[in-house]
């Protein structure tokens, strides 16, 4: 049963937001987050972004990928919008940052992102978006609008209580490391991409 454990304001660069530390127990170092814009009506429809953690885009700036690019945007647009980021600590679709690190040395060798995953005997998408469902139950979030392009992350809503408003597009441009990577996610998990 997850509960928040703290919160605290922290002014960004894109402006100021409540971040929500959530664990089942205080002395969880990697509680999930959820960080929440000043300009937050949740007695309205909320912009709600569900985020996993990858520390090689967001922190490194890793172009094997577009995570940090997306987070940056969800900020930006929760900044200007209201909203918030479900931020969730599963590391390379919940596998840590360990076996994604062996996954990039099979991606080395020919293999994509699926296939390195299943042959470290792995799934290729191991990631559980109803601890994101818990948070926004906690917090009373009634309806919302989801910012993203993963269909599995929309099936998730359904039958959670939640009302889904309506879906908003989150597509970042390629560069020529990840262009295979944002194919395989549109060809294999089917997100919503209409750039790759």
């Amino acid at each position: 049963m997850l509960t928040i454990q703290a919160q605290s304001n922290i002014p960004t660069d894109f402006g100021i937001f409540r971040v929500y530390a959530f664990s089942e127990h205080e002395d969880n170092w990697n509680p999930h987050l959820v960080w929440v814009a000043e300009n937050t009506d949740f007695t309205k429809t909320v912009n709600v972004r569900f985020h996993s953690e990858c520390i090689t885009g967001e922190v490194f700036h890793s172009r094997k990928c577009e995570c940090g690019q997306q987070l940056d945007a969800a900020m930006k647009y929760m900044a200007e919008h209201g909203g918030m980021i479900v931020y969730l600590r599963q590391e390379g679709r919940n596998i840590g940052i360990i076996n994604k690190l062996k996954a990039y040395a099979l991606q080395e060798k020919g293999f994509d992102t699926v296939e390195a995953n299943l042959k470290l005997g792995l799934p290729a998408d191991a990631r559980d978006f109803g601890v994101a469902i818990e948070m926004l139950n906690i917090l009373k979030v009634k309806e919302i609008n989801l910012l993203t392009n993963n269909p599995e992350k929309l099936k998730s809503l359904e039958n959670s209580g939640i009302i889904l408003n309506r879906r908003i597009s989150l597509e970042i441009e390629s560069n020529e490391t990840n262009e295979g990577y944002l194919s395989k996610k549109k060809d294999y998990f089917g997100h919503l991409l209409e750039k790759v």
